[in-house]
């Protein structure tokens, strides 16, 4: 059986860094926790579950930290977690069936990433992330921030979701990062502008996203998937700066990468539903509940638009159409996976009233 070392980089993670390791500890063969400034109890909490902890100076680059803690490792595989990251039951199984069976000429392991939960447990947002590497392949971190893996060789997909539970989020720390990297004039590369544009947006910064992702777009260089979610996420600055145009041009513009994903298929049906034109959007949100995505697809995955969003908004139009038997079907379809939503039993009420009604 093959041996883990988990590696982590923290800072002031008093609140959950004892969450974290309780569902990872069981887990691995070693425990190597680098930090990297903290004025808490992080390091404190840390040494009940290892006294492997080591202090690095924080340098503005979070792929720096994570290689200084990929240095401590001296297991067959690496695995690394943040400390707002946990690991759950069922997920713990299939880690521990992994490390029996793994292969040792495997090079990397990805797992899923669910980024995040609604609050009736559906994953909203999840993506796969190489999370299990073979030590001897010296593989190193790269990127001030959104850092990524280059990884290269035996890699295998599994099922394993590790689960995303932020507490709070860091308002403008990684804008500082890219605004740093502009004033040293660092050349920004494909990634470096969707990820800017992602912050930017995020933080509300909608004409400079724009920008941003534009200038992602305008290079035949960068993975794929992120000119996709460039001209997605593009529309949605458009929709909050309530130009309805570009925001439908963006929407196609992502269909000129690869086939319709229902992520770009509800924003469309969103637009027309918004302007009342419900046949439109009904068109577009059936399209969407037609999609699958693919298990082994690397790229960000909203949920929703691929379960029960589409059907909840065709509930809505086809209630609008007076075609109420689909109406009530599609929030049927919607309510299995968000039982308990009150819109959605508001319109379980309200349909089953008109049927009363009508016989």
């Amino acid at each position: 059986m093959i041996t883990v070392s988990l590696c982590m980089i923290v800072k002031n993670e008093e609140e959950i860094l004892a969450r974290c390791l309780d569902t990872a500890k069981d887990l691995v063969d070693e425990i190597n926790i680098v930090d990297t400034g903290s004025t808490d109890r992080t390091k404190e909490i840390a040494a009940q579950y290892t006294d492997r902890i080591y202090d690095f100076e924080w340098t503005y680059s979070f792929a720096e930290a994570r290689n200084e803690s990929f240095k401590y490792a001296t297991m067959d595989y690496i695995f690394y977690l943040d400390a707002d990251d946990v690991i759950l039951e069922e997920d713990q199984a299939r880690f521990k069936k992994l490390k029996e069976v793994l292969d040792p000429s495997v090079d990397s392991v990805s797992m899923y990433y669910d980024a995040g939960t609604d609050e009736f447990g559906n994953v909203t947002l999840k993506y796969r992330r190489h999370r299990l590497l073979k030590r001897e392949k010296n593989f190193k971190w790269a990127g001030d921030c959104h850092q990524y893996l280059n990884v290269h060789g035996n890699i295998i997909n599994s099922n394993i979701s590790i689960t995303h539970k932020k507490i709070r989020h860091a308002v403008g720390r990684t804008i500082s990062i890219y605004e740093n990297k502009i004033k040293r004039g660092d050349v920004f590369s494909a990634r470096d502008y969707f990820y800017y544009g992602n912050e930017l947006r995020e933080n509300g910064h909608y004409e400079k996203a724009i920008e941003s992702y534009n200038n992602n777009l305008s290079t035949d260089k960068g993975w794929v998937e992120d000119k996709i979610f460039a001209c997605i996420f593009k529309a949605d600055c458009y929709r909050y700066l309530n130009d309805t145009g570009n925001e439908l041009s963006s929407l196609f513009q992502s269909f000129n990468y690869k086939a319709p994903r229902a992520e770009a298929c509800c924003r469309i049906g969103y637009s027309f539903q918004r302007k009342k034109h419900y046949k439109t959007a009904a068109f577009w949100y059936e399209l969407a509940a037609l999609q699958v995505p693919d298990p082994d697809r690397w790229s960000f995955i909203y949920t929703a638009y691929y379960t029960w969003y589409p059907h909840l908004q065709l509930c809505v139009c086809y209630y609008n159409m007076r075609d109420y038997k689909r109406s009530y079907e599609h929030n049927e379809k919607a309510r299995k996976y968000r039982e308990k939503d009150p819109r959605i039993l508001h319109n379980k009420k309200l349909l089953e009233g008109i049927f009363e009604a009508s016989r």
